[in-house]
């Protein structure tokens, strides 16, 4: 995007077949681990899907940048609550990678109750030569063990094993709908609706409420918690958004529990926009730390907001992602698309902001040349190595060859879902059932 901003290659997508695709193949969270070498996609089915990143080959330096899966394992599984008679569905709602300690990778996954740590990792050697057990593996009779055998480790084909290492359940009354993993490699934090947990990735039985705003009475309940994440270096500060266009930080220092927050980002609305839909339109969906820890960005339904830490009374920028669909509020509402919840993220630099629209359109602001772009992740121009071409919107009747009209957007098809590599231009883009892999032009 340095040079120029549309001249991104799409390099491999993972495309699920068009005709098979149900339900549980919508993909739902899209995570690159910290080094970006690994990228995983959870979805509506309860499954995870990791893919790995080819490494580069003399013969082949173009190949650079391709992922392939490398692991798939089902995650989570539908169960029933019999006390409030509630399905809890399997769907995948985050995916968060843990900083990698030794060999193998480790991630955390939840759906809307039930948070699971996993570990993936390599197996190349199998032991034989077991005492107590013969080559089938069956027990045997210890009164014909006559003799001891040293067992040996036996080359044997690369399997990638992804193994559930802990579960931590039984902690939400409501739906979770994040998890952030703490710079202190020892917590993380899981959040629903009301209230905010602090785990320590030991300790299955027992976690610590750090927000609760839930009402003594319900009817007086206004607002609830959207997303939830923590500094990215700071261990004690984390912030949290909610339904109401409101961000707040917060500091573990401070007290026990963090209902008293340090700090509130709120802008306050323009009288002349105020309209049927303000609230509902001011939901912040999503919110991020910058890897610097200096700023934050959030994501409502219309615009990506950019703040200060340090300065609280209004954004430091705001950029508008779809202005256009201002007029088309009401039909939004009635077809429930008003209320899809869009994730933002940022790029290894922070210089760059990205986040999905509708009819597949991602964009893309770049903050020091103020140019922002639309691009399109579709079937269409999927072909390996082929150019992204900008998409404009028009509003008025007067449209151009290459633009398309407000009118002829699919809302259907939506772009909820996106993930940017730590250090490099490579996005990953999940369009419904499919995942878009996009790389710099590589000269």
């Amino acid at each position: 995007m340095d040079e120029e901003i549309d001249t991104r290659k799409i390099n491999n997508s993972f495309l699920r077949d068009h005709n098979y695709a149900t339900e549980a193949d919508i993909i739902s969270t899209v995570e690159f681990n910290p080094t970006g070498e690994l990228l995983a996609t959870g979805d509506k089915g309860g499954r995870v899907v990791v893919f790995q990143r080819e490494q580069e080959s003399k013969n082949q330096p173009q190949r650079r940048g391709e992922y392939n899966v490398y692991s798939t394992f089902q995650s989570h599984e539908p169960e029933f609550d019999y006390l409030k008679s509630l399905e809890i569905e399997e769907k995948i709602n985050k995916i968060r990678w843990l900083p990698q300690q030794n060999a193998a990778y480790f991630l955390l996954s939840t759906n809307d109750k039930t948070v699971k740590l996993w570990k993936i990792s390599e197996r190349d050697k199998r032991p034989e030569g077991y005492n107590l057990k013969d080559e089938e593996g069956r027990i045997r009779d210890p009164t014909t063990i006559t003799t001891l055998r040293v067992p040996v480790l036996r080359p044997m084909d690369l399997m990638v094993e992804a193994t559930p290492r802990r579960i931590f359940s039984n902690a939400h009354t409501y739906h979770i709908n994040s998890i952030s993993a703490n710079s202190d490699y020892e917590t993380y934090m899981s959040t629903d609706d009301l209230r905010i947990n602090l785990w320590n990735l030991e300790i299955t039985n027992r976690s610590f409420n750090i927000v609760d705003i839930k009402p003594a009475n319900m009817e007086e309940l206004t607002e609830v918690i959207t997303a939830a994440e923590f500094h990215p270096n700071q261990c004690n500060t984390f912030v949290y958004s909610s339904s109401k266009g409101s961000i707040r930080l917060c500091d573990m220092r401070t007290s026990a529990l963090c209902d008293k927050h340090s700090k509130l980002f709120e802008e306050p609305e323009d009288p002349s926009n105020r309209s049927f839909f303000s609230e509902i339109i001011s939901s912040i969906s999503d919110v991020k730390f910058s890897h610097s820890g200096r700023y934050l960005m959030t994501r409502d339904y219309l615009t990506v907001k950019l703040w200060d830490i340090n300065m609280e009374s209004k954004p430091l920028e705001t950029y508008q992602v779809h202005d256009y669909l201002r007029s088309k509020l009401c039909s939004l509402y009635e077809n429930d698309c008003i209320f899809d919840k869009f994730e933002c993220v940022w790029n290894g630099t922070d210089s760059v902001l990205m986040t999905g629209s509708y009819n597949n359109f991602f964009r893309m602001f770049d903050r020091n040349t103020k140019r922002d772009v639309t691009l399109e992740a579709s079937r269409e121009n999927s072909k390996p190595r082929a150019i992204l071409k900008p998409r404009k919107v028009c509003i008025g009747g007067k449209r151009r060859k290459d633009e398309i009209s407000v009118d002829s957007l699919d809302f259907s098809k939506k772009i909820l879902h996106t993930a940017w590599h730590p250090n490099e231009n490579i996005i990953a883009v999940a369009a419904t059932n499919n995942l878009y892999i996009f790389q710099d032009k590589v000269n």
